[in-house]
């Protein structure tokens, strides 16, 4: 038996094998890739639309003008409605009305341990959807408080922060600087009760007349109240204080009482700040129905 030469080409090129591998190597990672891309894709589609969902129900449960931003913390988003737990969602309003005299608050909802069912979800049904924990944030503008009675009286009415110190004072105390307490990292603080100055046109004597009023905002169970403390006449570069008697006449003309109770979420209210031109309240909720939240009329 003659054995025949190998002949260079009859043998395996190494070369051609490392090629080969590093194509199949390559395409094993495009494979994986395109995967990745779909599985990202199917999971941030299946998070649209169940905010889509939330936010139109939410539209619906409480008669909103617009659909409200809805937002499902939180990667992935599957496991988390596979399981029907959610660990955190915030949806955000504006221009909510809430009877009987407020007509453009801004809400947010911060949620977490958030039980919703994936098969009440895609269905929209919310009898079944609880929030573990609800933190609740309500901004009031100052054209709504100038129609709670009796600020309805004050023409262009306007309201500023200011120290307590200030409100109690005036220019005998600290100063009206720094209105918001700060921590020891300069970051608000939320307190039960905050100064406020609000400021506006009002007839005394037949005459229209700027004045200033000085007041604590507080919070009294569902309730936040205004309490006069001190009037000025004049304006932002130049005032004059009220003789008592007719701070006496005119103080109660700034005595108010807005109700929270009304507000879209069942909520505890903990804490006020006021800021140039708006006054925030804070509640928090504990096992809040979504079903049961209020439907503003």
């Amino acid at each position: 038996m003659v054995s025949r030469p190998v002949a260079r080409d009859d043998r395996p090129s190494s070369g051609r094998s490392a090629k080969r591998g590093k194509r199949r190597g390559r395409g094993w990672l495009i494979a994986l890739a395109v995967l990745v891309v779909l599985l990202v894709g199917a999971d941030f589609g299946a998070a649209a639309f169940a905010e889509h969902t939330i936010s139109q129900k939410t539209r619906e449960q409480l008669k909103l003008a617009n659909d409200p931003a809805v937002t499902v913390h939180g990667f992935p988003f599957l496991t988390q409605a596979l399981s029907g737990d959610y660990g955190h969602i915030t949806i955000s309003a504006q221009g909510v009305a809430v009877p009987p005299k407020l007509r453009d608050v801004d809400f947010n909802a911060d949620m977490s341990d958030v039980t919703a069912p994936l098969s009440d979800l895609t269905s929209g049904n919310t009898k079944s959807i609880v929030i573990g924990t609800l933190k609740g944030e309500v901004t009031i503008k100052a054209a709504d408080i100038a129609r709670q009675a009796p600020l309805d009286k004050i023409e262009n009415l306007r309201i500023e922060p200011v120290t307590e110190d200030y409100v109690r004072n005036g220019d005998s105390g600290q100063g009206e600087t720094k209105p918001t307490a700060t921590n020891e990292n300069g970051e608000p603080v939320d307190t039960a009760s905050a100064g406020i100055r609000v400021s506006g046109n009002v007839q005394i004597a037949g005459q229209k007349v700027e004045i200033f009023c000085f007041a604590m905002i507080e919070l009294d169970g569902q309730k936040i109240r205004l309490e006069p403390k001190r009037l000025q006449f004049g304006n932002d570069k130049e005032t004059t204080v009220v003789p008592q008697a007719v701070q006496d006449a005119l103080l109660p003309n700034f005595n108010a009482t807005i109700d929270t109770g009304a507000m879209p979420f069942s909520v505890t209210p903990t804490s006020v700040r006021v800021n140039s031109g708006t006054v925030t309240i804070k509640g928090e909720g504990k096992n809040v129905a979504f079903s049961e939240a209020k439907p503003q009329g």
